[in-house]
């Protein structure tokens, strides 16, 4: 599955409603079906991740905190085991403009890595879901 956004494409970010549902402790003894990697080949930084319940009209914290993700880069993002439901949403913003791009409606339960590319000619960012 391929969605493709304008990456100028900005949704603002409102209060923080998911901080306790991303990120889970190092306590946890399971792995979440929403944990995914996310492989940044966009040719930027990422300074910023958020990840929301679709349903929800806020973004919540950014789940990188003070981290970015440098191109090339993978991360795994590690939901809390009570996290609510399989389809959310994602956003990216990048370091060097703070342009970003959105994702809606996917299914985390169903992939495990998620793969981003920005096209410098179509200036489209792009996401591959595996």
């Amino acid at each position: 599955m391929l969605f493709t956004l304008p990456r100028a494409l900005s949704v603002p970010a409102t209060a923080a409603i998911l901080a306790t549902a991303l990120l889970a402790t190092p306590a946890a003894a399971q792995t979440a079906k929403q944990d995914f990697n996310l492989v940044n080949r966009t040719g930027y930084e990422l300074a910023q991740l958020f990840v929301s319940p679709s349903k929800s009209d806020a973004w919540g914290a950014d789940v990188l905190g003070k981290a970015t993700i440098p191109d090339g880069e993978t991360t795994h993002i590690t939901f809390n085991n009570a996290a609510p439901g399989c389809i959310w949403d994602l956003k990216v913003v990048y370091s060097d403009d703070d342009s970003s791009a959105v994702w809606r409606n996917i299914d985390l339960c169903k992939i495990t890595t998620i793969t981003i590319r920005y096209n410098r000619n179509t200036d489209t960012t792009t996401a591959k879901f595996d």
